[in-house]
């Protein structure tokens, strides 16, 4: 079966946006982010949630319009209404069976992109199968958290580690 995989940076407190969707702090460029960049080129599937899909609004995306050309995109939502979509999107409801669908017909692992609040009902509902941290070296202290407000409690296996001279790691973790 195919593996949701939530990539995401995140802080060595475990936001990953600062005060007001703030990602300036997080490292942008260098062999790290090209690694990311790299391994987002494996997916054709993508979920995330509309503030995510909303976020992207702010570096150009336009709306209806895939943040990334190559993956079908699955955004889920009770209250975007795009008028002008490009096929690769779609607006679903958040239900358990929709994520499996989704899962079982994606040609590849699914992208979760961003998105703590959509990431911590995944976590809740047992729906994430990997977790690729791009770990920065610094601490926000305030901000959005890497599961939203979930409190669900699960142990993970470290399966990778790779670091980078500018500090940056990615740490793969699967489910234990």
């Amino acid at each position: 079966m195919k593996k949701i995989i939530y990539y995401v940076a995140t802080s060595l407190d475990g936001y990953i946006a600062g005060k007001n969707e703030d990602i300036s702090q997080f490292v942008q460029r260098g062999d790290g982010v090209d690694k990311y960049l790299a391994d987002l080129a494996n997916f054709s599937t993508v979920i995330m949630g509309r503030k995510t899909y909303e976020f992207g609004y702010q570096f150009g995306l336009q709306p209806g319009q895939p943040a990334y050309p190559h993956m079908q995109h699955h955004i889920f939502s009770r209250s975007l209404n795009l008028a002008d979509k490009a096929d690769s999107v779609s607006i679903e409801k958040l239900s358990v069976d929709r994520i499996q669908e989704i899962r079982e017909a994606s040609p590849t692992d699914v992208y979760l992109c961003g998105g703590g609040e959509f990431a911590g009902w995944l976590l809740d509902h047992g729906l994430i199968d990997q977790l690729k941290i791009k770990l920065n070296p610094i601490v926000l202290g305030v901000g959005t958290r890497l599961f939203g407000n979930s409190t669900t409690a699960e142990s993970w296996d470290l399966a990778d580690r790779e670091s980078f001279s500018d500090g940056l790691q990615i740490l793969t973790y699967r489910r234990r």
